[in-house]
């Protein structure tokens, strides 16, 4: 990157207040704001030159101090079930990834907020690469972007995108990282999904994934309530301490009550609890019974994910016929609980897998890496 590029202003980053103030210190009218937004999030546009509503002079101005672009594509690989996935460089040996699902009813699109995650999850490959650095609002936006683009320019197909709409119908902070350890980067970008003059999405279609920092899940809930997934995977403080090592410093009381605060700001009447099953380890009708007391006291829906093997992995996955066992104690209880459908396995996209080519270089951890050993 050259001098003069590291010091111009990455649009994508900017959300509308901020990029109102931008053009004020342009010396632009603040509406302005508005025009360059519709053509960056909706027409999704890389050169001002294509913004032709704004004079020539605005355009050259916007030309010589911003840039306009996602981070670089290293690989673009799709898989039999159509999932994609693109692996993008965000530099000095870091990348993260974005994977597509296509659905008959929505286009959703699993995105990344940190280069490597610290949290440390026994089960997640994703973990074992450590934290290498938060994303910039702009590499977080620039995912929905490219994707967007990218879809566009293959001729996608699909009802809603013939109608006008974008490919991405739905956004999920699932992908790479604790996307509340880099708060005040996603939440301009949460901020830029939902806005009309932008992507526009209800914060129904919005979906951010936490192991459950408590602090931060109070603070999203002020500042930009969208639909709340919490990375459960025990139903007890003793084995979730040896799973989701954040649990020793936020607890399943406080995170169960961070989740009853968070419920009355929240766009659905209920909270996700995601859980991975483990052979041997979180799967046993006991474990199925401590969640059915969990769902009676906070509102949720329990979506159970079929554990994926990677390399060096002491876990195995849950027999078909266990985890269908327990979804049936937790609907005999009253509980809805979906499995999740595997997807995108042949090309590494599938929950727990975005492991890409990371740089585990900085090795920060929560704590020691936790042995896969059940609690009983």
């Amino acid at each position: 990157m050259s001098r003069a590029t590291a010091t111009m202003t990455p649009l994508l980053g900017l959300d509308a207040p901020a990029l109102e103030r931008w053009f004020a210190e342009l010396g632009e009218k603040p509406f302005r704001a508005r025009q360059v937004s519709r053509w960056l999030h909706q027409r999704f546009v890389d050169d001002p030159v294509h913004m032709t509503d704004l004079a020539r002079s605005a355009r050259e101005r916007l030309a010589a101090a911003a840039t306009i672009a996602a981070p670089a594509v290293i690989r673009d690989t799709t898989a039999a079930d159509g999932t994609r996935k693109w692996l993008f460089d965000v530099g000095a040996g870091n990348a993260v990834e974005s994977v597509y699902i296509p659905e008959d009813d929505r286009g959703t699109l699993c995105i990344s907020s940190q280069a490597g995650c610290a949290l440390d999850c026994a089960f997640c490959s994703t973990g074992r690469q450590g934290f290498n650095r938060n994303l910039t609002t702009a590499e977080i936006v620039g995912q929905l972007w490219h994707a967007n683009r990218a879809l566009l320019a293959d001729g996608i197909r699909a009802p809603w995108v013939e109608q006008g709409r974008a490919p991405i119908t739905n956004v999920v902070l699932m992908g790479m990282g604790e996307p509340l350890a880099n708060y005040d980067n996603v939440v301009p970008a949460l901020r830029l999904f939902l806005d009309d003059n932008a992507y526009g999405l209800s914060r129904r279609r919005v979906t951010l994934s936490t192991s459950g920092l408590v602090p931060m899940i109070d603070r999203l809930a002020a500042d930009v309530p969208v639909a709340l997934a919490v990375s459960l995977h025990a139903a007890e403080d003793a084995l979730r301490d040896r799973l989701v090592p954040i649990n020793r410093r936020h607890p399943l009381k406080q995170l169960l009550a961070a989740c009853l605060r968070y419920l009355p700001h929240a766009p659905r009447d209920f909270v996700t609890f995601e859980y991975v099953m483990l052979d041997d380890v979180n799967d046993r009708p006991g474990d199925a019974q401590k969640l059915v007391a969990i769902a009676r006291e906070v509102p949720c829906k329990l979506n159970l994910i079929p554990f994926n093997p990677f390399p060096g992995t002491a876990f195995r996955t849950s027999p078909r016929e266990r985890i269908r066992a327990f979804q049936q104690t937790l609907m005999d209880a009253g509980v809805t609980t979906t499995i999740r459908r595997t997807r995108g396995d042949d090309i590494d996209a599938a929950c727990g897998q975005l492991a890409g080519q990371v740089q585990d270089r900085v090795k920060r951890r929560l704590a020691a890496r936790i042995t896969a050993v059940p609690v009983r």
